[in-house]
């Protein structure tokens, strides 16, 4: 049974995390949005850090995320490496959500090998900083509509295509590349490749100017046989059509709720700003009678503090269902859709409530809602992740949704 009370084991990740964003990441927060695709070099000092609570098992990174597996008689509730990576997540967001995405050996690339790498593997690049690509000009929301090609040459994949918004593109030492190895497949032909900085054939394009999260890097990648050893294609080369690509696609069962832990600290960073500008403003922030006999900013603001709840009570029940080797496809889009959603909304918000100095670069506010708008899209955007909650509750095929 999920226990809403954060674990006393994990309080202490969550409070070197919440110095983190504060001592380290807000400081220098408006230095590279300004000077973006200047790498923060202040990050490898912490990237030091953010392995030593891998090694010890702390979580706070993406690279530690993966589902648990458990006997069906087991009854010990788990709050693992989901868990932690979340709560952590959360309090480096409060800081700066595009320099939580800058730390190196932590990128989304590392949640594939984890949900997906054979045993082995995960001993080879567990520590490796990879990026994920996996959106194409063809197809974006829809993965199955992947058109990048691997197909085997003796002992080395040939990988054709191009990749769009790739995080960290530049700056991972590796990519986790998805591509098919049969077009006419469909998806269960899809897989996921891990391809090493250098590798021959695959270049860097250009790197993409952004409305926010500046601090880090977004890149188009271009693969023109590209190749690399036969057994850097993560898990199985079957194509099972039984089974699909539920295995790749689990990695956004992982990665998603990491996403909503990013909405949460941006969106109750804004809201305290708020709250202190209104206090200042000589206003009485506390919750008193009915929110009709309240200042309208005042209501305003504990109706977003209540939304901003319950985003962050679905998405710990999405990581603590990961950690309980419970299937959590479900909960981990309704937790990314709520808490992105709502991050998007809270902070331009309160740059409303703000006026001019919301909107103005006194505060990180504008900041704040302009880094906020990626939450909704990438890792799939709102529209993909309703969808993807109804047809599992309904019980329909995307298309009968149409």
């Amino acid at each position: 049974m999920i226990n809403l009370e954060i674990p006393s084991k994990l309080k202490p990740l969550i409070e070197q995390a919440h110095v983190v964003g504060s001592a380290v990441f807000r400081p220098i927060s408006r230095k590279y949005d300004t000077a973006e695709h200047t790498y923060p070099k202040e990050l490898d000092m912490l990237a030091a850090v953010m392995d030593g609570f891998s090694e010890a098992g702390a979580g706070g990174g993406v690279s530690n995320v993966k589902q648990g597996k458990r006997d069906a008689n087991d009854k010990t509730v788990r709050n693992g490496a989901n868990m932690s990576t979340v709560l952590g997540m959360v309090e480096l967001c409060w800081g700066d959500i595009g320099l939580a995405l800058s730390i190196p050996r932590q990128g989304l690339g590392n949640a594939a090998v984890a949900a997906v790498a054979t045993p082995q593997q995960k001993a080879r690049w567990g520590q490796v900083w990879a990026a994920m690509a996996i959106t194409e000009p063809g197809a974006g929301s829809d993965s199955a509509a992947i058109r990048t090609t691997a197909r085997l040459e003796g002992d080395e994949w040939v990988i054709n295509g191009e990749k769009i918004y790739v995080t960290a593109g530049e700056r991972a030492t590796a990519v986790v590349v998805w591509a098919t190895l049969d077009r006419n497949m469909g998806r269960a032909a899809i897989k996921s490749f891990f391809v090493p900085k250098g590798s021959p054939g695959m270049t860097l394009v250009r790197l993409d100017k952004k409305l926010g999260i500046r601090a880090s890097d977004t890149a188009v990648l271009s693969f023109n046989d590209c190749r690399i050893p036969k057994d850097n294609i993560l898990g199985s080369p079957e194509i099972d059509t039984k089974k699909g690509f539920g295995g790749v696609m689990q990695t956004f069962d992982n990665t998603r709720p990491i996403v909503a832990a990013m909405a949460l600290g941006v969106a109750r960073a804004s809201l305290e700003v708020t709250e202190t500008f209104l206090k200042g403003g000589g206003l009485d922030t506390r919750m008193r009678g009915s929110r009709w006999t309240q200042h309208a900013a005042v209501a305003e603001l504990h109706r977003m503090k209540a939304e901003l709840e319950a985003a962050r009570l679905l998405t710990l029940k999405a990581a603590w269902l990961a950690d309980n080797g419970i299937p959590n496809s479900v909960e981990a889009s309704m937790a990314k859709a709520k808490a992105g959603r709502t991050a998007n909304e809270v902070t331009l918000r309160c740059v409303e409530l703000c006026g001019g100095v919301g909107y103005g670069e006194t505060e990180l506010l504008e900041k704040w809602a302009r880094d906020s708008k990626i939450l909704d899209i990438f890792e799939g955007t709102q529209q993909i992740q309703l969808l993807i909650v109804a047809r599992n509750l309904l019980g329909l095929k995307s298309s009968e949704l149409r």
